[in-house]
């Protein structure tokens, strides 16, 4: 069991005071590990700016995890230097664990954190927390994507975001923007309620809250930012994706077998999707998450004896048709080997498509920046692949298995 050591117990200002009732509060939890250098000023902006120009009570809780550097003695001192800040430490690492265990320990009306190199603007933090604060909203969240955002980052990056996003959009039918900002908030009383749920510690708990939160039929307010890249961040790129394609799999399964939904009151409920869509939707994003993984997978074995179109072609070719006989099966419902051939046929078509998407994808890549790295070109492919994975979906309910044509019942 992870052992967590507070700066101050939690419900009390000080060793003599009452538990604190709760307030209007906003709590603003800070996750670092090994951010000696940046802390102080970080925390001391921060501090400065919301006393100015929040008009609420606030409380800055620094959550530090497990860090191996100076951090918590510079989050002692600072707790001690500030009126308002806090500070928690915990003897493992990750960032949905820091926040799981300041937002469960919280008296506030609303939690929210940001990154600690506060590259989201200060600016939207009132944005993001006023219709928390009025009710209209249960959950925010501070988007790079959103129309009147303004971001400043390399290009890789941006290359990342927006694919694991329309990931999520494709795949997961997410309908929020970006998953990943560091700067989000929500009313205590239902992060309280969606928290049992979350098994993510790490990065990828952002994405789940979320997930779940919509799953729940909750609202969610997304809030355009002024963000810039931070070019010290740390965090492995490729083990984080890798992370959070195993989340991915997880919440979507978890959903298939009905699970995947918080025993909190929607306040708005959720849009109503066609006839047999909520139950196909699960179902055909396990089984693309799974042949996206297995398509990287033999391209990037392939890749090490053929051209880069060739390896894309027959890595695609082979996932195609797993791909279509697992969905024939088990989200479209259609059993038997009667007109298995012509289906295959016809999901030959998504194939095509996709195959234009992916080969294209590659040229364009080639033109721009010649002799990448097979690295790069899977990411342009994971983003070409998510494009033709919704199209793909479209074709078969549409017409490939559409129940006037293959006989079977639609699915309520």
């Amino acid at each position: 069991m992870s052992q967590v050591i507070y700066d101050r117990p939690p419900g009390l200002d000080d060793g003599t005071q009452p538990p604190r009732q709760r307030t209007r509060l906003v709590e603003i939890v800070i996750p670092v590990y090994n951010e000696q250098l940046v802390l102080a000023d970080s925390v001391h902006r921060l501090h400065e700016y919301l006393a100015e120009n929040l008009p609420y009570p606030f409380r800055i809780t620094i959550a530090d995890n497990a860090s191996t550097d100076e951090t918590w003695a510079a989050a002692l001192d600072l707790a001690d230097r500030y009126p308002h800040v806090d500070a928690v430490h915990l003897d493992q690492k990750g960032r949905g664990r820091a926040l799981r265990t300041v937002w469960e320990a919280s008296d506030a009306e609303v939690v929210a954190y940001m990154d600690v190199d506060l590259s989201t603007g200060l600016d939207a933090f009132l944005p993001l927390i006023a219709p928390l604060m009025s009710g209209h909203s249960d959950l925010a969240i501070g988007s790079r994507l959103a129309r009147g955002a303004a971001v400043v980052r390399g290009p890789k990056r941006e290359f990342i975001s927006r694919t694991y996003n329309l990931m999520l959009r494709s795949a997961m039918a997410a309908r929020f923007s970006d998953a990943q900002c560091g700067f989000k908030a929500g009313r205590t009383e239902i992060i309280k309620a969606l928290l049992p749920q979350v098994q993510d510690q790490a990065w990828f708990f952002d994405t789940e809250l979320l997930l779940l939160a919509e799953r729940s039929g909750l609202r969610i307010h997304e809030v355009p930012v002024d963000w810039v890249d931070d070019p010290d961040s740390r965090v492995d790129i490729v083990q984080t994706a890798l992370d959070d394609l195993r989340g991915m799999w997880r919440v979507g399964r978890q959903a298939l077998r009905g699970g995947f939904k918080a025993p909190v009151q929607a306040r708005v409920l959720a849009a109503q999707l066609p006839q047999g869509m909520r139950k196909q939707l699960p179902s055909f994003a396990i089984i693309g998450v799974a042949s996206t993984l297995a398509y990287l997978l033999l391209y990037w074995v392939l890749r090490a004896v053929c051209p880069a179109y060739l390896a894309n072609t027959l890595a695609l070719a082979l996932t195609a048709i797993a791909n279509t006989a697992a969905n024939r099966r088990y989200t479209f419902g259609v059993r038997g080997s009667a007109n298995a051939l012509r289906h295959q046929f016809e999901g030959g078509v998504a194939f095509l498509i996709g195959l234009a998407l992916t080969n294209g994808a590659l040229a364009v890549l080639s033109a721009a920046a010649p002799g990448t790295s097979h690295t790069v070109e899977l990411a342009t492919l994971i983003a070409a692949n998510a494009m033709a994975t919704l199209v793909r979906f479209l074709l078969m309910r549409a017409w490939v298995f559409n129940p006037r044509r293959t006989g079977q019942p639609e699915r309520p």
